[in-house]
């Protein structure tokens, strides 16, 4: 019995020399609360240092440097809009309205550009809060490791001292537990080492992306310094627009005045030709004939109008079945619809009655919006439908009329036109090319309604 217990002991020796990497570690409880009360510690360390590693507002800094480089965007648009526009007495007001777009898309720059550096200083503090923290587990890790290896020389563990200690066992069970604590404890020392060196890695890391973020920082700063710069500057050029006007201000007016005769023409052409449509869309009303089937013609005409409160009501256009679909169709696309234009472009007069912003004595009123962009650019439909009107209009140039069931879309300053009335239309397809003022520098605004029956619409909410 004595040879088969020294047998077995000395066999358990072996198995408990063997390399670490060749047995797992921590395969009990009993005389390991330190190696697992160390593991949960430096467990729940990690899951919060990882947790941190996450940049703060990382959705929301892409964000920004889009809506920047958005900005950006306008910006150069505007300022080659602005080189192409001589300042003289018939586009100055014209340069003004560029100006004023410039000036909001710089400040709108600068705006982001401050959300940006406060979004990278709670990404800095959290960072120091992980290096902080890293620091001190280190510190923690590092000091528990020097005591394991001061204990250790203090107790001569060497290999002869191991085994001497699990010979000396009174009976095997407790040899196996002695064996099992000596190997747990080798190789919670060797995990805090392997911790130690993984902790000053990602401590370094960490370091580095403190410094990357301060860098970035730095460059954000000086950018929104070069921004304002140019900010003063513009605001100086406006000042100065503003004064010129100021002293123009009778032949603004009359310039002015010119305009809104022109454009309450367009108005009341426009008004006009929805009050023939709505005449001849008489025929679209279904025949109540006791006994008798709708003649065999096209669709079109024999399909019965939805009862609609734009069909049903009186003095309406009645809509046919398929305009029924397509006006849900065009309302469906609210916000969706495509600009009516080719190429860059910026809004310059906004829908409705306005007060200059810059001028007290100017007030402009705008049944659609004025859309400038660069020569060569091609108006297009926003929305499948119907071209039921062509026609030209002192000011405005050519026109085209586009039907979408009971919503129309108003296309006005072409110098060419590709398509005729009748034609069926698809979304973003070409439908003429916009005039290009030479005369005032070479300015090209299309000018773009959207109404539904008789209604006047804003069209900034409906475009994309």
């Amino acid at each position: 019995m004595k040879r088969f217990y020294i047998v077995t002991i000395l066999l358990c020796c072996i198995i408990l020399f063997l390399p670490a990497q060749n047995r797992k570690s921590g395969s009990g409880n009993s005389s390991g609360k330190k190696t697992t009360s160390s593991k949960n510690t430096n467990t729940q360390t990690i899951k919060k240092t990882q947790e941190m590693q996450i940049p703060t507002g990382l959705f929301s800094a892409q964000e920004l440097e889009r809506q920047r480089k958005e900005a950006l965007k306008d910006i150069e648009l505007t300022s080659q809009l602005l080189n192409e526009t001589s300042a003289n007495a018939k586009t100055s007001l014209n340069r003004l309205n560029l100006l004023s777009q410039q000036l909001l898309s710089r400040k709108k720059i600068i705006s982001i550009l401050g959300q940006e550096m406060a979004e990278i200083d709670q990404k800095i503090k959290a960072i120091s809060n992980d290096i902080e923290i890293l620091d001190k587990d280190l510190a923690k890790t590092k000091e528990n490791y020097a005591k394991s290896m001061q204990s250790q020389q203090q107790e001569h563990r060497t290999t002869q001292y191991k085994m001497l200690l699990i010979l000396s066992a009174e009976n095997l069970s407790q040899s196996y537990r002695r064996m099992r604590y000596l190997r747990e404890y080798s190789d919670w020392q060797k995990e805090e080492a392997d911790r130690i060196v993984k902790k000053q890695g990602e401590i370094t890391r960490r370091k580095t992306e403190l410094e990357n973020s301060r860098k970035e920082k730095q460059d954000l700063l000086t950018q929104r310094e070069n921004e304002n710069k140019k900010l003063e500057e513009e605001e100086q050029l406006q000042q100065k627009e503003v004064r010129e006007l100021n002293k123009k201000q009778k032949d603004l007016q009359r310039l002015l005045d010119q305009k809104r005769k022109e454009a309450n023409a367009l108005n009341k052409q426009i008004e006009n030709l929805i009050a023939e449509d709505i005449k001849n869309s008489e025929k679209n009303k279904p025949v109540e004939t006791a006994g008798t089937k709708p003649t065999e013609t096209s669709p079109e005409t024999t399909s019965k109008p939805a009862a609609t409160p734009s069909s049903s009501a009186k003095g309406n256009y009645i809509l046919t079945e398929s305009e029924v679909h397509l006006s849900k169709d065009f309302a469906g696309n609210k916000g969706k619809l495509p600009y009516p234009l080719t190429g860059k472009y910026t809004i310059v007069s906004t829908f409705g009655e306005h007060q200059h912003q810059e001028l007290s004595h100017v007030r402009t009123n705008n049944n659609g919006i004025d859309i400038q962009t660069t020569t060569g650019a091609e108006a297009r439909a926003i929305f499948k439908g119907v071209v039921t009107r062509v026609f030209v209009m002192p000011g405005f140039n050519n026109n085209v009329i586009i039907r979408h069931g009971n919503y129309l879309t108003v296309y006005s300053n072409l110098s060419e036109v590709y398509v005729k009335a009748g034609d069926i239309v698809a979304t973003r397809q070409s439908i003429g090319k916009i005039f290009t003022d030479t005369e005032k520098g070479n300015e090209t605004i299309l000018h773009f309604q959207i109404w539904q029956e008789r209604t006047k619409l804003n069209p900034v909410p409906w475009i994309k």
